[in-house]
């Protein structure tokens, strides 16, 4: 079946090889990298050899989470990418809700737009119980989002990162949604 969503105004499909070049400018925008690595690009050769390859093995396991490419359905342009994944470190966290948007296509609401499709898909289709997203505590923007999808805060934590990053001595935040509760907002 392949991993394929369409909202009303994104596409969000499998990557593909030929998308080495859309994650490459997209982690160039020191803006973008901000709460990732402190503003640092990832490599091509970073991106081709260790985190496309990453991504395609769910495809290649016939997984129905992973990664999706986020597509403007009206442009065919690239946006960025959402991913809903299990953690592989704790399983029984839920699905981790993750987004990275082209600085272009910020405030626009396509954050949201493709997490509500991904956690409708995951309560509706895939079995999920839990859905939940991390991010930096000073990550304003990623938080609003969180909360428009309908996650609630769950908890601050700290963590160490291999790198510095300004704000981090705030920690990090987790929300979350359950399917009943998201059943319940539904109702």
């Amino acid at each position: 079946m392949g991993i394929y969503l369409e909202t009303d105004r994104l596409v969000l499909r499998q990557f593909t090889e030929d998308d080495v070049d859309n994650i490459v400018e997209l982690d160039s925008d020191p803006v973008v990298m901000r709460y990732l690595t402190g503003g640092r690009a990832t490599p091509v050769e970073e991106v081709r050899d260790e985190v496309l390859p990453f991504w395609l093995a769910y495809y290649e396991r016939g997984e129905e989470v992973g990664f999706w490419a986020a597509i403007d359905k009206a442009t065919g342009h690239f946006l960025g990418w959402f991913h809903f994944r299990p953690r592989s470190r704790d399983p029984e966290s839920g699905v981790e809700l993750g987004y990275r948007l082209r600085r272009d296509a910020w405030g626009k609401g396509y954050a949201t737009e493709g997490s509500l499709a991904l956690i409708r898909k995951g309560f509706t289709e895939l079995g999920v119980e839990r859905v939940f997203a991390e991010t930096m505590a000073v990550n304003a923007g990623s938080r609003r989002v969180m909360e428009k999808a309908g996650l609630r805060y769950v908890r601050t934590f700290h963590q160490e990162w291999p790198e510095q990053i300004p704000g981090d001595e705030h920690g990090d935040v987790e929300y979350a949604l359950t399917r009943s509760e998201w059943q319940a907002a539904a109702g």
